[in-house]
């Protein structure tokens, strides 16, 4: 059995497509030997109804076969919504370009050329797995890292040997009654703003563990060293505030202020958006998971909340 974590094998599902039975079984052996789950199909009628059923991560398509050839097969699997995303590496004996441009065009990923050699396919199935696994994990609005990718990056902080991290939690405060006001699109042109104005800010400030994560709406999570929490915290909002007023109309700008109907048809008034920042913080104390830093982070996100203008709030709890 490999040595894989326990999350590089989630949805590790494989499918092998060639009309060899020996190569098939081959590859089925050496695959699964690295833990990998393996499913074979020996004809394109064959791969599509398998490939339907049970949603492969992994392809390994090959091109020269009786009635539907691997090309027709890759097309299909690309079409259809429930394999659109799968990776697929074509098993090919031709070396020639315009064959390769083929495959790629019907949707390939990569090639490996027989024979092959056992190390290198298997290495490139866990590459392939790992590009797919991090395009799953992409927030298409900001292109930024989702929850998998940002829950990854915080536990192996969490759990090194002397744990030293801080993590903060970014919430875009009046963002709903934006939104309301000017619509989605907008809406989503000013998280996007917002995003970039974040990843602005921790560029401007250096450290050795810099990540930025979009976890859906409105809200950020963000990763630097205890020593420079501080100063990204102030450049942050310094940035966002520069920014804000741009993303509403000149006169909603210049008043600083939007109306909105509430449900009850009542008049509202809201701020410009502003940023509230919750620290946690391995600089007083032992921070041991990803879910107790969360949580520090989220009752000091709580705090800053309560304070006018953006903000930011570190924990400064010994224990």
């Amino acid at each position: 059995m490999s040595g894989r974590t326990q999350e590089e094998q989630v949805d590790d599902v494989v499918l092998v497509v060639d009309d060899d039975f020996d190569i098939a079984r081959y590859l089925e052996l050496n695959l699964s030997l690295e833990g990998f789950t393996v499913h074979v199909a020996h004809d394109g009628d064959e791969a599509l109804a398998v490939a339907h059923s049970v949603r492969p991560a992994v392809v390994l398509l090959d091109v020269m076969m009786p009635g539907m050839d691997g090309y027709e097969v890759c097309r299909q699997l690309r079409a259809a919504v429930g394999t659109s995303q799968c990776a697929i590496l074509m098993l090919t004996a031709k070396s020639l370009s315009a064959d390769r441009v083929v495959g790629l065009t019907a949707g390939a990923d990569d090639f490996i050329a027989k024979p092959f050699d056992p190390p290198e396919l298997v290495a490139r199935v866990r590459s392939s797995l790992r590009r797919a696994r991090q395009l799953r994990d992409v927030s298409p609005l900001t292109g930024l890292p989702g929850n998998g990718e940002i829950t990854r990056r915080a536990e192996a902080l969490a759990t090194a040997d002397q744990p030293c991290f801080a993590l903060i939690h970014a919430d875009l405060d009046s963002f709903k009654a934006y939104n309301d006001r000017y619509g989605f699109l907008r809406g989503d042109e000013a998280i996007r703003r917002a995003a970039g104005v974040i990843a602005d800010a921790i560029a401007a400030v250096p450290s050795d563990i810099s990540f930025l994560g979009h976890v859906g709406g409105d809200d950020f999570v963000l990763l630097t060293d205890p020593d420079s929490v501080e100063q990204l915290c102030r450049e942050l909002i310094e940035r966002f505030d520069r920014m804000v007023p741009l993303l509403y109309d000149p006169d909603d700008a210049a008043r600083g202020c939007i109306e909105v109907k509430d449900r009850q048809r009542q008049h509202r008034r809201f701020d410009l958006m502003t940023i509230s920042l919750g620290v946690a913080s391995t600089a007083r104390r032992t921070i041991h998971s990803v879910a107790e830093a969360s949580t520090i982070a989220t009752e000091m996100k709580a705090a800053a909340k309560g304070d006018r203008g953006s903000t930011y709030r570190i924990d400064q709890r010994r224990t």
